[in-house]
């Protein structure tokens, strides 16, 4: 069985759908049918139920997955070893992002090192998700974590930075939306995961104005501010350097979570990672004051 054949099935399994698997293995999404219907045909077996809701595992699916991840983990390991000891400043280093800020930040941070390094080739991804490092999604990881939490033990983190909440309103709609202004009418911009927010909103200086809305990141939320949807907190290092958005008052700085780097302890003296963890640390040493809310605008 050629293995890269079960890196589609994977994919697959993992999404559970054509445009995801493609999307996670950066290939288009008819050449992931293809490889999928290839198998099938070569193990004259159906291994997906295909429906309007996506791709589920048959029962020969869910029988050959266990041995397809076992492959997976040990095929991982064997590349991590063997990468580990590289000892070269050239090749590719991936590293993922939790937002388009931090990856902002690290690419344009980064490139003075590129230019002095041009065998060193970076893929950033920004994306909330957590990639699987052992798997090698990704060579680095930025990581946002709550701060009764750190990295898994299985990992090397570093702490970074950490990630302060503040209270913010768009400049050019203060005067109906300020809480603080006599006769206005205002509410909190919400992520969709409500229960999060009820708990911010009841902790800050305006807990009686209410939540409002659905967005799935801190991108849409800056949006839905500057659009004049509402107040919203947003982290320091995202509304302090945002010229559209003000501070209110009080801004009730919260401190949520921490930025981390994390990598895979086999790559620990891979030296282009080496070099480039040490890179990735200095850049926020020079942008600490702004996790700090220490630069208001």
């Amino acid at each position: 069985m050629d293995w890269d054949d079960l890196r589609f099935f994977l994919a697959l399994a993992r999404a559970g759908s054509v445009r995801g698997a493609g999307d996670r293995l950066t290939v288009s999404h008819s050449t992931v049918v293809r490889r999928i219907e290839g198998l099938e045909k070569r193990l004259s077996t159906r291994l997906f139920d295909r429906s309007r809701d996506g791709y589920a595992l048959t029962e020969a699916g869910q029988r050959i997955l266990p041995g397809a991840e076992r492959m997976e983990r040990e095929l991982a390991a064997i590349e991590r070893g063997t990468v580990g000891r590289d000892e070269r400043l050239e090749g590719p280093v991936t590293i993922t992002c939790c937002d388009t800020w931090v990856s902002n930040d690290v690419i344009c941070g980064l490139a003075p090192f590129c230019r002095e390094h041009p065998a060193i080739e970076l893929h950033v991804v920004a994306d909330g998700r957590l990639f699987d490092l052992a798997r090698r999604e990704a060579d680095l990881a930025i990581r946002a974590l709550p701060t009764t939490s750190e990295p898994n033990g299985d990992l090397l983190g570093t702490r970074l930075a950490p990630l302060i909440l503040a209270n913010y309103v768009a400049r050019e709609h203060a005067a109906q939306l300020d809480p603080n202004l006599v006769g206005t009418a205002t509410r909190w911009t919400s992520f969709d995961d409500r229960s999060i927010q009820d708990t911010l909103i009841a902790r800050s200086s305006f807990p009686d104005v209410p939540a409002w809305g659905g967005f799935t990141s801190l991108e849409l939320m800056a949006q839905a501010c500057r659009a004049g949807q509402g107040i919203t907190m947003l982290p320091t290092y995202v509304g302090d350097r945002d010229p559209t958005l003000r501070r209110l008052d009080p801004p009730d700085l919260q401190h949520l979570a921490d930025i981390w780097l994390v990598s895979h302890p086999d790559l620990r003296d891979n030296a282009r990672f080496r070099a480039v963890r040490a890179a990735v640390r200095a850049i926020f040493s020079r942008l600490h004051p702004f996790f700090l809310g220490e630069q208001p605008r």
